[in-house]
């Protein structure tokens, strides 16, 4: 399989991209497939850069297996559109800022995450950042089924490479 290299990009890089980061970390590790992976996690602005995730985002993920309390906020930055395959956007306005940010040859690379999970209905993954933990659970329930569908597509496109011979 094809090497990926992803980017999982929300707001600020303390609540949604962190969290994505760790559960599609741990939904590839599961699946014996995280060999196939580089990860990693930024926001669009620099407010939390150097900062650990959330605490209520740390404690939410972790009742579902998933420690992300080594993670460092960072800020996305220009390089990241040469490093990465996909830059997955938490929500429309991510997405909208990615784009701008983007050169021309990259603008292909920068995605919804939760175009990979069509069946949740929505292209965005709620900011639970001012509400109570519900927001959180929420946001992570979204981010599971979209870290299966994308490990899912990933899977096929790379055997359908390897068949191809390239």
């Amino acid at each position: 399989m094809t090497r990926h290299r992803l980017l999982f990009v929300c707001l600020g890089n303390i609540c949604r991209s962190p969290m994505a980061e760790g559960v599609f970390r741990r939904v590839a590790e599961d699946e014996g497939a995280m060999h196939d992976f580089e990860i990693d996690s930024a926001g669009m602005g620099n407010w939390h850069e150097g900062q650990a995730p959330d605490t209520r985002a740390q404690a939410a993920a972790l009742t579902r297996g998933v420690d992300i309390s080594a993670q460092c906020a960072r800020q996305v930055r220009a390089e990241d559109f040469a490093r990465f395959d996909i830059l997955l956007a938490m929500d429309r306005s991510n997405h909208a800022d990615l784009m701008s940010l983007a050169p021309q040859d990259a603008r292909h690379k920068v995605r919804f995450f939760l175009d990979f999970a069509p069946h949740v209905g929505t292209k965005d993954v709620p900011d639970p950042f001012y509400g109570g933990n519900e927001g959180f659970d929420h946001a992570l329930d979204l981010i599971e089924a979209a870290s299966r569908g994308l490990l899912e597509v990933l899977r096929k496109d790379g055997a359908k490479q390897a068949r191809r011979g390239g």
